[in-house]
């Protein structure tokens, strides 16, 4: 059975006073996911640009949509545009991409390892994005190092 697609445009809108944006869910979860809270959700903005991330409810009558400065920049648009969302629920499981040089970081740490994998795929992919992003070859390293700390002490997420 395919999940059905839901078709709506909303004003993007600033969150607070941060470089955050977010457009609200003009429909209810509850109905179309059986679902009150978070809704993993794969979307596509103007028709376009592709997005995996979570409805969710933050503080907010309706469910919010995250749009990350990254999507932002792709569709050139900013808060107070107009945007098209067509989206469908995620069922597939989401998994981090860990390159090898993280993972046999991962395999001389077995205790980091385990509780890598217990921790949920948004922190994951923090964790292995701050990594890759590095510019420098030392930064890298020394940032799977730090990682490697971070997580021992029980830090779920950059």
């Amino acid at each position: 059975m395919n999940p059905q697609t839901i078709k709506f445009s909303a004003i993007i809108q600033q969150n607070g006073e941060m470089n955050a944006a977010f457009v609200e869910f003009p429909f209810s979860t509850e109905e179309l996911f059986n679902k009150k809270g978070q809704v993993k959700i794969k979307a596509l903005f103007d028709g376009n640009v592709e997005y995996r991330g979570s409805l969710a409810k933050m503080k907010s009558d309706c469910h919010i949509l995250g749009l990350t400065q990254e999507i932002r920049k792709q569709l050139g648009k900013t808060f107070g545009d107009e945007v098209s969302v067509s989206l469908t629920e995620d069922k597939e499981e989401r998994v981090v991409e860990v390159a090898e040089d993280i993972m046999s970081v991962f395999n001389e740490n077995p205790e980091a390892k385990t509780l890598f994998n217990k921790m949920s795929y948004t922190h994951k992919k923090e964790y292995i994005r701050w990594i890759e992003e590095a510019k420098k070859p030392e930064t890298r390293e020394n940032r799977k190092i730090k990682m490697i700390q971070m997580i021992l002490d029980g830090k779920k997420g950059i």
